[in-house]
């Protein structure tokens, strides 16, 4: 085994050399470090040969070979891995919009495991966990010492079992334990609907449905009110949405933009480098555009908001972004595996890297807890001159006019009620009701 494992890599070290000669002489700092390679490579094989043969325990080689190379990926940073063939067939699974789990976008920090966000209407968001959370034991068992990989392979199980996860989470005093029964995920890439006279747009996740769902739902919901002329604008909804496939959110981009640079790759070489650019069409044909966004919105939903947001085509409401501004790339390798390896980093169209930074909104708004009424208690409208006995009636309006104007007060009096359950949501709707009768 050890002179295959050699042999691999001299080969690959051979190969480099003759590719140095062809272009020039190899210099002596480069021959140098070509050494040091192969001896630090030497010096795996023989630690793999001598775990081999003296571990207290007989040890799997494929476990073992694995192992090293997830730990070779995962130094580099929190989103590159080895992915063995089963981890590879799930990903894709996932990609394509169902599969079976808690329904939790992670990763790693300090050694826990974090919750990047719960996906809509999956056992974790009806479980509670927020964006943010740090899961510390998994049935009672901690993360510390384990790869994400090894956590999230915890936390898979049958359909139907329960899973305990123990959260600590920032303002609370001590961790606690949540009780989730894992389910088959079906995620709905975008969910349409009409609030008020906007068009609200939920975007789950960016799987790759999401631009022909977002499509489908705009000509809909456009047509079941009567037209464009009859909304005020669009809600785009990316909160506690962790992200997905570069080539859905630059699709949703373009949906909303005629021209421009929707985002840039750059990696370490030139040719790794690419540029995105819109093309004609607007879908909500020059609507004004709010997007919500908050700490569980990252990666593919940065690229959107930050789009939108540079080319003055949305106001970004919430607060910060998770701040996952780098690409990841699916190399598929022998033995129908894969590793998942950072390759570049993404900028928005005016430059900005969003790498640990996020975006900003344009008007910071948090989401305020939701208040429970008190039983019994009611809310009462001050009183008015229309209360007083025998107040004068108003003969400048038609009855026609009269019943306008209480239609659009119990619209205002519906988004108020609204702030209790959404703030952030409700804020959104406002500004597009302003923008309009700034419009009109």
């Amino acid at each position: 085994m050890k002179k295959i494992l050699l042999g691999t890599v001299a080969g690959a070290v051979v190969g480099l050399v003759i590719a140095v000669q062809v272009s020039g002489p190899i210099t002596a700092q480069e021959n140098d470090r070509l050494q040091t390679t192969y001896e630090q490579l030497d010096l795996f094989g023989d630690i793999f040969e001598r775990i081999r043969s003296t571990y207290v325990e007989e040890v799997d080689d494929v476990a073992l070979i694995e192992a090293a190379i997830n730990g070779m990926l995962t130094s580099l940073d929190p989103h590159s891995s080895y992915l063995p063939p089963k981890d590879y067939d799930e990903m894709q699974v996932e990609t394509r919009g169902e599969f079976g789990g808690l329904g939790i976008e992670v990763t790693q920090e300090d050694g826990f495991v974090k919750v990047v966000s719960p996906i809509d209407d999956t056992p974790a968001y009806r479980a509670g966990l927020e964006a943010g959370d740090f899961i510390t034991q998994i049935d009672g068992e901690s993360v510390l010492g384990l790869t994400l990989n090894q956590a999230v392979d915890m936390m898979r199980g049958e359909v139907g079992e329960e899973i305990v996860l123990t959260i600590f989470r920032e303002g609370t005093d001590e961790p606690f334990d949540v009780t989730i029964v894992r389910d088959i995920i079906k995620l709905t890439a975008v969910k349409v609907r009409t609030e008020g006279r906007a068009i609200v747009l939920r975007i789950t996740s960016f799987t790759e449905k999401t631009y022909s769902n977002l499509a489908e739902g705009i000509a809909e919901e456009v047509e079941a009110n009567g037209g464009v002329d009859n909304i005020d604008g669009f809600i785009l909804d990316l909160r506690n949405n962790p992200g997905g496939l570069l080539s859905q959110a630059i699709a949703v981009s373009d949906a909303f933009l005629d021209a421009g640079e929707i985002v840039s790759t750059r990696g370490r070489n030139v040719e790794d480098s690419d540029r995105f650019n819109a093309r004609d069409g607007d879908l909500a044909e020059g609507k004004p555009i709010v997007i919500l966004i908050n700490g569980g919105s990252a990666s593919a939903s940065e690229i959107v908001a930050g789009a939108l947001q540079d080319h003055r085509r949305a106001i970004v409401v919430g607060t910060k972004s998770f701040g996952k501004g780098s690409v990841q790339t699916i190399m598929p390798i022998a033995g129908d595996g894969a590793m998942r390896l950072t390759t570049a980093r993404y900028y928005t169209p005016s430059g900005r890297s969003i790498q640990s930074l996020g975006i900003t909104p344009d008007i910071l708004v948090e989401q305020r807890p939701k208040v429970e009424d008190d039983e019994g208690s009611e809310t009462r409208r001050g009183r008015s001159e229309a209360d007083l006995r025998g107040a004068l009636n108003n003969d400048s309006l038609t009855e026609e006019e009269i019943q306008q104007l209480e239609a659009e007060r119990a619209e205002q009096e519906e988004v108020a009620a609204r702030r209790a359950e959404d703030y952030q949501l409700s804020y959104g709707l406002d500004i597009l009701r302003g923008l309009n009768v700034l419009a009109k």
